[in-house]
C-alpha cells in the first residue's frame, strides 16, 4: 500500500489517498484516536469513492472514532471500464428506455463484479490491518451484493450495514442464508428502481439471528441522514 496524499480536515479527521497496485482508495482516520476499529464502505452503481454523500458518511464515522476506507471497484470511479462493462451498461440503458426486463442484464454485470471486487477488498483489508493506527475489529457498510459475499467468506468482518437499493445476484441471495454476523438493513420504501418485496424477502433470508430492518419513506436517494448516526451506533455495539 502506497499513500499518495494526506490532508488534515477541519472536523479533526485525517484523509489519506492510497494505491494498492491498481486499486485506488481513500482512508479517513480520527486524528486523536489510535488504534481505531475499521469500517469498509462499498458504494453502489457506478459511483466514485469520492462521491459527496459517501465522503460525508465516511467523515462523520471517522469523527465518531472509526477508521473508514473506500476503494473504487473494478470499472468504477477512476478505474477503466472493459468492453464487457461498457456493453452491459449500454444494454441496461437500452432495456430501461424500452421498458424491458433488466434482471438478467444486472445478473450478467453485478455477478462478475462481486467475483472481482471481493478479493480486492480482502487484499485492501490485509494492507489496512497491517497499519499500527488501525486495530480492528472490522465492519462493512454499503453495497449489499459485495457485502453478503464478504460477510460469508471474510471472518475478520464482524458486523455489516447493507443498503437495499441495489441488485443482488442469485448467488448472493443464496449466500444470504449463510450470514451469521449482526446486520443492519436499510430500505427506502418507495425506491423507484428496486422491488420492495425482493428487499423484504432478502431480509427474511439472512441467516443471522441478529438483524434489524430500518425502512424509511422516500425514493432511492432519499435515505435520511440520521441513518448515518444510527449506523455508527450499530457499529459501536459490535466494533468497540
Amino acid at each position: 500500500m502506497r499513500f499518495t496524499s494526506e490532508q488534515h480536515l477541519d472536523d479533526g479527521v485525517l484523509e489519506r489517498e492510497f494505491a494498492l497496485g491498481e486499486i485506488p482508495g481513500t482512508l479517513w482516520m480520527p486524528e486523536s484516536a489510535a488504534p481505531a476499529p475499521l469500517i469498509l464502505i462499498g458504494h453502489n452503481g457506478g459511483l466514485h469513492r469520492r462521491e459527496p454523500r459517501l465522503v460525508a458518511r465516511a467523515r462523520q464515522s471517522a469523527a465518531y472514532g472509526y477508521a473508514v476506507a473506500a476503494i473504487d471497484a473494478p470499472g468504477h470511479g477512476e478505474r477503466p471500464r472493459s468492453t464487457v462493462d461498457e456493453q452491459a451498461r449500454a444494454d441496461l440503458r437500452r432495456a430501461m428506455q424500452a421498458g424491458e426486463p433488466v434482471d438478467e442484464i444486472f445478473e450478467s454485470f453485478v455477478g462478475p463484479l462481486v467475483e472481482r471486487a471481493v478479493p480486492e477488498w480482502q487484499a485492501t483489508l490485509d494492507a489496512l490491518l497491517s497499519l499500527p493506527e488501525i486495530g480492528g475489529p472490522v465492519g462493512y457498510s454499503g453495497m449489499t451484493a459485495i457485502g453478503i459475499r464478504l460477510a460469508v467468506v471474510e471472518p475478520r468482518i464482524v458486523a455489516a450495514a447493507f443498503f437495499a437499493g441495489g441488485f443482488v445476484p442469485r448467488a448472493q441471495r443464496e449466500e444470504a442464508r449463510q450470514t451469521t454476523i449482526p446486520l443492519l438493513f436499510l430500505l427506502q420504501w418507495d425506491d423507484e428502481g428496486n422491488s420492495r418485496q425482493q428487499a423484504l424477502d432478502l431480509f427474511d433470508a439472512f441467516g443471522t439471528k441478529e438483524k434489524t430492518l430500518h425502512a424509511n419513506m422516500g425514493g432511492h436517494a432519499g435515505t435520511p441522514w440520521f441513518e448515518v448516526d444510527d449506523g455508527d451506533r450499530f457499529f459501536g455495539r459490535h466494533l468497540k
